[in-house]
Order: structure tokens, then sequence, then C-alpha cells
């Protein structure tokens, strides 16, 4: 009997296959909830209780997330754009007639409501219109001459007028609007995206001139609308120059809106 009691005296919990003890469980569980607990109330909230605070971490992450992605679906989404389009007919005309009448103060026309209409509608026009009139240009000064030979329409006219005004309408303001970034001002990629566009208002109007079949009044009407394009951008660039020195910008700027309308008189009316 003595013995039987001296085996039951001996601790069982290491030995395997042994069932502890029920307190030992309950002991168990309840420092389990422990650290539980104190996982509950990190980070603390200023607001209010230690579980709260847990919530708030977890809410806030979701939110970085969700705001993230749709800061990029926005990019992509059509919506986002809807509000560069919100112009009437006559916000339109009175943006091409100060185009074609530069006085420098077109930044502070579209300053509350620049738009994206005019870079659409005025490159998509002067596509079509040089396309159309580069080959009825071509015709009459085939037919003007003594030569003979047969005339068909060219195709690839409207490839390369896509090409050349789209790019030249895209491109060049974001270049422009890197250069200025880097050096200094602040500026609006919108906005001289508009001002660009606008710009080219002027080519389309004397598209129609250039079909005269005279190489010396072609010549001058080309001249005239590069000045009027050229004097539109520098004068509205001048804004940005007045605290840095920025003639470099400003001269490219003017030469390459005089290479665009050299390219237009060669390409297409030559």
């Amino acid at each position: 009997m003595s013995s039987d009691q001296s085996y039951t005296s001996l601790p069982t919990s290491h030995l395997l296959g042994s069932v502890p003890a029920v307190i030992g469980e309950e002991k168990a569980t309840s420092a389990a909830h422990i650290p539980e607990a104190n996982l509950q109330i990190f980070p603390p909230n200023s607001n209010g209780g230690g579980r709260q605070g847990y919530q708030t971490m977890a809410g806030s992450s979701e939110g970085d997330g969700q705001q993230f992605a749709n800061s990029w679906k926005g990019v992509f989404s059509i919506s986002s754009y809807t509000q560069y389009f919100n112009v009437d007919t006559d916000v339109v005309l009175n943006r091409v007639t100060s185009s074609l009448f530069p006085s420098g103060d077109f930044f502070s026309k579209i300053d509350a409501n620049p738009d994206l209409y005019g870079l659409v509608w005025i490159s998509t026009t002067l596509v079509f219109v040089i396309a159309s009139l580069g080959n009825c240009a071509t015709y009459l000064m085939q037919k003007r001459s003594i030569s003979n030979n047969s005339w068909s329409f060219d195709v690839s006219y409207i490839n390369m007028a896509a090409g050349a005004v789209y790019g030249y309408a895209l491109l060049v303001p974001m270049v422009f609007y890197f250069l200025l970034q880097y050096l200094g001002s602040n500026v609006s990629l919108v906005r001289f995206w508009c001002m660009w566009g606008y710009s080219l208002s002027v080519f389309i109007f004397s598209s129609f001139l250039l079909v005269i079949p005279v190489e010396f009044i072609r010549w001058t009407i080309i001249l005239i609308a590069g000045a009027a394009s050229a004097s539109f951008v520098t004068l509205n660039l001048r804004s940005y120059s007045q605290m840095n020195d920025l003639t470099v910008v400003l001269v490219a700027a003017c030469v390459l809106q005089y290479g665009l309308a050299f390219f237009i008189k060669m390409w297409f009316f030559a």
C-alpha cells in the first residue's frame, strides 16, 4: 500500500501519454488571453479604448490601399477627364480668338477652367484639313504646271498628318513641362496642353489659303501663321520666366512653332 502511494505521488505531467489536470488547462487558457489583450490595445487610439485602437490601424491601412488603388484607376478612367471637357462654344471661340491675336494673358483666362477639348478638337481638325487640302493643293499645282502626269489622292498624307500633329501637341508640352519643373518653375501640364492645343488653330485657317497655287503667297502665309503661333506660345511662357532666366526656353518654343509651320508647308503644300 505504501508503494502504491509513492507511485501516485510522482509527477506525471512530463510523461508521454499523460493527461494534464483540469486546473492546468484553465491556467493555460487564462495565460493565453493576456497577450491577446495586449495586441488589441496596440497601437493606442487617442479617441478611445484598446480595441478601437487596433481596429483603427487596420482601417487606416485598408483606406490607404483603397485610395492608392483609386488614384491609379483614375488615370485610366474616362470620368477623371470629364472636367477638362466642361466648356461651351463661347468659351472655345474666345480662346481660339486669343490664340489668333496673342496678348500673353491666356493662362489667366484658363486658370479657373483649363480644357483639353481644344487640344483634341483642334488637333483632329488640323489633321484632316492639312491632309485633304494638301492633296487639293498638289492637284492644283500639278494642273497648273506643264506636265501631264496623272494625279491620284495620296492617302499617306493622313498618316503623316496624324503622327506629326498628335505627336507635337502631346509630346512638346510634356517636354517643356518637365524642363520648367526641373528649372524650378511651378507649372501645370494640363495648362500647357491647353495652350499648345489652341496654338495650332492658326494653322487650320492658314491651310485654306495655302491651297492658292502661288509659291510666294504660300510662303508669306505660312510665315505669318508661324509668327502668330510662336508669338502666342512665347508670350504666355514668358510669365514663367519672370523669376528665372529662361530665354533659351522661349527661343526653343519659338523655333519649334516655326518648325511645325515649315513642316506643314514643305510636306503638304510643296
